[in-house]
């Protein structure tokens, strides 16, 4: 790829149907495409001298729908505001961000009726999970009937993973900062255990699948972490001060993962 348009080997190659085209090629010809007129307009004649029989195909379907096309009534236009959600997260992702944010909600107000846990937060010990239940959900294989299609999309893989974790966390966040603030629990002892969570369930699905690294890392933690410190209603070390240069640790770690796997989040295995 050059750094403007598509390269007419690629092109070409993409015309013909080779099937020796690198994968990530691929799909970054399909995502320039969408945007690049120009790269349109020489896939098109591409495929017209690579591929005649297919441009012939185009050109007889296309000749039979045209007039049917003229006579169908189109859709309404979708309003702005609903497009831009669309763009950022699926309608299965809404009730899971609601369940999220009323699980805070929950911990916000045991926290203030100081329901007998000790030094506990609540808030504290359920924010390192909450955000990897909406991002379980957004890439859930089980969840989106779409799951095939979002797959094969030519923007799928890491930039889709990314943006709806984006979208979970932008609902996520100001809840958690809210309950924080309310509980007199600082954004630093939250925010890092949740940021670290989050990359790590990411690290970890581009190998087993974003759902099950989600549900793992969950288990763990409420075996390792939730249960002892309800039991002795004392704060785990994990979410002590002292422990941030260690989660700091964690995200950045989990992050490199997660860049240096980014083709992973582009096949089917990454919903699971």
């Amino acid at each position: 790829m050059s750094v403007e348009h598509a390269s007419m080997r690629i092109i070409d190659g993409y015309a013909r149907g080779d099937t020796d085209i690198a994968a990530d090629e691929v799909w970054a010809l399909e995502a320039h495409l969408q945007a690049c007129g120009v790269c349109r307009d020489r896939l098109s004649a591409a495929v017209t001298a690579e591929a005649p029989a297919v441009a012939a195909l185009v050109g007889t379907v296309w000749s039979d729908l045209e007039p049917r096309l003229a006579a169908t009534a189109t859709m309404p236009r979708q309003r702005r505001w609903s497009a831009w959600l669309s763009r950022w997260m699926t309608p299965t992702m809404v009730p899971w961000l609601a369940m999220v944010v009323s699980v805070t909600l929950l911990a916000l107000l045991l926290d203030l009726a100081d329901t007998g846990f000790g030094e506990v937060s609540l808030v504290l010990l359920l924010a390192p999970i909450l955000p990897v239940l909406g991002v379980a959900a957004s890439w859930s294989r089980g969840l989106d009937p779409a799951y095939e299609l979002t797959a094969s999309a030519p923007r799928a893989g890491l930039y889709l993973v990314l943006r709806r974790t984006t979208s979970v966390l932008a609902v996520v966040v100001p809840a958690l900062l809210v309950a924080g603030w309310a509980t007199g629990v600082t954004a630093a002892q939250w925010l890092l255990p949740c940021l670290a969570f989050t990359s790590t369930t990411l690290a970890l699905g581009g190998v087993v699948g974003v759902t099950r690294a989600a549900v793992a890392l969950a288990a763990v933690w409420a075996a390792a972490v939730v249960a002892p410190t309800l039991v002795t209603s004392r704060t785990a070390v994990a979410l002590q001060t002292g422990s941030l240069p260690v989660w700091a640790l964690v995200l950045v770690l989990g992050s490199a993962v997660v860049i240096a796997r980014r083709g992973a989040y582009s096949v089917l295995g990454a919903h699971r």
